[in-house]
C-alpha cells in the first residue's frame, strides 16, 4: 500500500492579520448601524412625504370648496331680481369663503412644515447613505490585506471608513 503524505502549510503567527481582522469587524458593525440608520431615515423621509401630500390634498379641497363658494356668488349677481334668499345665500357665501380662507392658509402652513421636515430627513439619509458607501469602501479595501498582505489597502481603507464615520455622524447631528 502506498502511503500518502498531506503537507500542511502553516503560516507563522500574523499579528498585522489579526489587527486588520479585527478592523474589518469593527467596520462591518459599524456598517450594519450606518446601513439600519440610513433605512430608517428613508423610511421616515417618505411617510413624512405622504403627510406632506395628505395635507396638500386637504388644502386643495379647501381651495376647491372656496371656488365653489365664489362660483356661487357670481351665480346668484348675475341673477337680474334677487330676493331676500339670495341676499341670505350671499352673506353665508361670504362667512363660509372666510372659514375657507383661514382653513386654507391653515392646511398650507401644515403642508408646508411637513415638507420642510422632509426634506430636513432627506438630508440626513443623503448622508448616512454617503457614509454607508465610505465605509463599505473601507471594508472592501480593508480586507484586500487577506489577499494581497499589503498593508496600503488598510491603511486606505481607514482613510475611507474614517471619512464615512465622519459624514454619517455629521447625519446625527443635523
Amino acid at each position: 500500500m502506498a502511503e500518502l503524505e498531506i503537507h500542511h502549510e502553516v503560516e507563522g503567527s500574523d499579528p498585522t492579520g489579526k489587527t486588520v481582522g479585527i478592523l474589518a469587524a469593527v467596520l462591518a458593525v459599524l456598517l450594519a448601524v450606518v446601513t439600519i440608520v440610513s433605512h430608517r431615515a428613508h423610511t421616515d423621509a417618505v411617510l413624512l412625504k405622504s403627510e406632506a401630500n395628505d395635507k396638500w390634498s386637504f388644502y386643495q379641497a379647501k381651495r376647491i370648496k372656496f371656488h365653489s363658494l365664489e362660483l356661487g356668488e357670481d351665480l346668484l349677481n348675475a341673477m337680474p331680481e334677487r330676493g331676500p334668499a339670495a341676499a341670505r345665500m350671499l352673506e353665508r357665501y361670504s362667512a363660509e369663503k372666510k372659514r375657507y380662507t383661514n382653513e386654507s392658509a391653515v392646511a398650507q402652513d401644515d403642508a408646508r412644515q411637513s415638507d420642510r421636515e422632509a426634506a430636513h430627513i432627506e438630508d440626513r439619509a443623503l448622508r448616512y447613505d454617503i457614509g454607508e458607501g465610505l465605509l463599505e469602501i473601507g471594508l472592501v479595501l480593508t480586507s484586500l490585506y487577506f489577499i494581497s498582505r499589503s498593508k496600503l489597502f488598510p491603511a486606505i481603507g481607514m482613510v475611507a471608513a474614517i471619512a464615512g464615520t465622519v459624514i454619517a455622524a455629521l447625519g446625527f447631528m443635523t
